[in-house]
């Protein structure tokens, strides 16, 4: 597979957070704030949202015209009010970690199904990066993943 590299260390590290996450004390998940002013609970929210956004790119890459143009959601602080909005703060903590996991899961299926003839699709991320190919978004994932769970691995600490 095009991206195995890429679907098997976020596997992989969905595999070992799940229950690192679902065995955190409350106040752990619900009162240390990072640089962002964000919970743990708040940090898997984003998570599930960015896993969820970067799914439908994905799908819509291979079949609207490129560039495609999707909104960024990550843009101008949207992130913070899909979060808000959302309440992570107040979901139930093993939902959140079922769908944390499955969201990501569910993503891995789609990448390991992307039409090759595909890649160079480019989105329009309306941000100072330009036009994204759909190559780089995939790449590009497991970085957004990374950062995330260090952030979560600082709170825990």
């Amino acid at each position: 597979m095009i991206f195995s590299s890429v679907t098997e260390a976020i596997h992989h590290m969905v595999s070992i957070w799940e229950n690192k996450l679902i065995q955190l004390p409350q106040t752990v998940i619900t009162e240390k704030q990072n640089s962002q002013n964000r919970t743990v609970k708040q940090i898997v929210g984003h998570m599930v949202d960015s896993a969820s956004n970067n799914t439908h790119r994905i799908i819509h890459m291979q079949y609207q015209q490129s560039p495609l143009i999707f909104p960024n959601y990550a843009s101008n602080g949207n992130n913070d009010r899909w979060i808000n909005i959302q309440n992570y703060q107040n979901e139930d903590w093993s939902n959140l970690v079922q769908l944390w996991k499955y969201s990501h899961l569910h993503w891995i299926h789609v990448v390991n199904n992307v039409n090759a003839n595909k890649l160079d699709c480019e989105w329009i991320s309306g941000s100072e990066e330009g036009n994204i190919k759909l190559r780089d978004m995939i790449t590009d994932f497991r970085r957004h993943f990374e950062l995330h769970i260090s952030q979560i691995e600082e709170l825990i600490n």
